[in-house]
């Protein structure tokens, strides 16, 4: 009998485990719209974004733009150094666009976190704070306003560096926080995510971006131009073979171009749920 209530109570256990593990996938659903290069060995990436302030459906999502540098795989062992400017309730306690940081060298398991929230990212400037609220942004049919961001490795000290417009390099991430980056970056995204926790049942509304489709094109969508990675020998490169990525274009999506004014550029985003992303 006790052992049959000991069996009874490890099964109860287990099934508890699964069913808060597909809580949690459910609550965190992320859509993105992206753009990415793959298959060499990066050592940073650059890119200028213009600056929205996405509406937020509830205050467990958010919506960011970034790049991200990769290495590893997406399973167990991601490395990932992550800059852009982000909206999210839950991390600032309000709804304005910030500047942020992220990092992982677990994917996204039990190491790394944004900002200064734990050890990891070293600040050596001061004029500008991690978390900090960015003013003016961009307004639809109206002004735009774009950061630049680069994100580079010391080769000869290991560290990758981040700078923020075109004087401020605002500090590193050491080294020794990662493996797979401790030599070089397999995979450069730059683009949008946003966490759908589907609300009722339904696509949430939280914006990408701007709010609107890519093809609308400027002064109405959100874009990321003169996108650029950083090779061996330390140089700007244009990046070869971009390819995008999005889960469901109806919700949010994304379109490459190219000029000689803004390079290799794309615009993306969306409103979230609508007729066609129920």
């Amino acid at each position: 009998m006790e052992e049959r209530s000991i069996k009874a109570l490890l099964c109860l256990e287990v099934s508890l485990n699964l069913l808060i593990l597909i809580l949690i996938m459910k609550v965190v659903i992320s859509s993105h719209a992206i753009a990415y290069v793959e298959g060499d060995k990066y050592y940073g990436a650059k890119a200028t974004m213009n600056v929205w302030e996405p509406k937020i459906q509830q205050s467990n999502e958010f919506s960011l733009s970034q790049i991200w540098i990769l290495g590893g795989s997406f399973g167990q062992d991601l490395n990932s150094i992550e800059a852009g400017w982000q909206v999210s309730p839950d991390l600032y306690g309000d709804n304005n666009t910030r500047l942020f940081t992220y990092w992982t060298s677990d994917a996204y398991q039990a190491t790394g976190c944004y900002n200064l929230l734990c050890s990891g990212f070293i600040q050596i400037n001061s004029n500008i704070a991690m978390g900090a609220s960015i003013s003016p942004v961009s307004a639809f049919r109206n002004s735009q306003y774009d950061i630049s961001i680069l994100v580079w490795k010391d080769q000869k000290e290991g560290n990758w560096w981040m700078q923020f417009g075109n004087g401020y390099v605002l500090g590193y991430w050491p080294s020794f926080l990662f493996s797979y980056l401790a030599d070089s970056a397999s995979m450069i995204e730059w683009g949008g995510e946003v966490v759908n926790s589907e609300p009722d049942g339904h696509h949430t509304t939280t914006q990408m971006g701007s709010g609107r489709f890519p093809e609308e094109g400027f002064g109405k969508a959100s874009y990321f131009r003169n996108i650029q990675v950083v090779d061996k020998e330390n140089n700007l490169k244009s990046p070869k073979d971009l390819g995008t990525f999005t889960e469901q274009s109806n919700c949010y999506d994304v379109q490459t171009g190219s000029n000689s004014d803004w390079g290799h550029y794309f615009y993306y985003g969306g409103p979230g749920k609508n007729p066609n992303c129920p």
